[in-house]
């Protein structure tokens, strides 16, 4: 039993000392190359509905609510969904807009959990193609943050598939 104790209390210290070492803040990001002016690439972006085109996220659900408002393309352009557990209940809105090089926007989050991030799109040239870069961040709160150490590699599937599906309606 003492045993026992001592490798339970050992976890425990190797996870606290995790969760502070980690910190709060998160930031994931994902960048893709797209044989397409940025011109072209923005018409894909610069709007919510235009988003959700690509969003990866829009496949959890088949029956996902979304509800738009705001002005289509303007700061504040908005949808709310609510789905399922996988999808889960939140907001999207564009904060920010920078004609043919930026969408920033801030997300809430209500189900499954509440929480809150922001993430810009940014549009770099490149030649004759068009770098995107695609990142979030948020804060975590403790012990909440441990899940950062599993967060990179659904980041990524996500992000990946989004920006090849950007790219695919983008060289059209």
């Amino acid at each position: 039993m003492k045993t026992f104790l001592k490798i339970l209390l050992a976890a425990v210290v190797v996870l606290l000392i995790a969760m502070f070492a980690i910190g709060k803040a998160y930031h994931f990001e994902k960048s893709i190359v797209i044989n397409a002016p940025a011109e072209k690439i923005y018409q894909n972006m610069n709007s919510m509905k235009a988003f959700n085109r690509w969003n990866p996220w829009m496949e959890l659900d088949p029956n996902m609510k979304v509800e738009y408002s705001g002005n289509s393309g303007q700061i504040g352009d908005q949808y709310c969904w609510d789905g399922n557990g996988d999808a889960g209940k939140g907001c999207h809105t564009i904060t920010a807009l920078v004609p043919n090089q930026q969408q920033s926007t801030k997300m809430l989050f209500m189900k499954p959990f509440e929480s809150d991030a922001t993430s810009n799109i940014i549009l770099t040239p490149n030649g004759n193609s068009t770098k995107v870069t695609w990142d979030m961040d948020c804060e975590l709160d403790y012990p909440m943050n441990l899940m950062s150490i599993f967060m990179d590699g659904q980041m990524d599937k996500s992000y990946g598939s989004g920006l090849a599906k950007l790219k695919e309606i983008s060289e059209k």
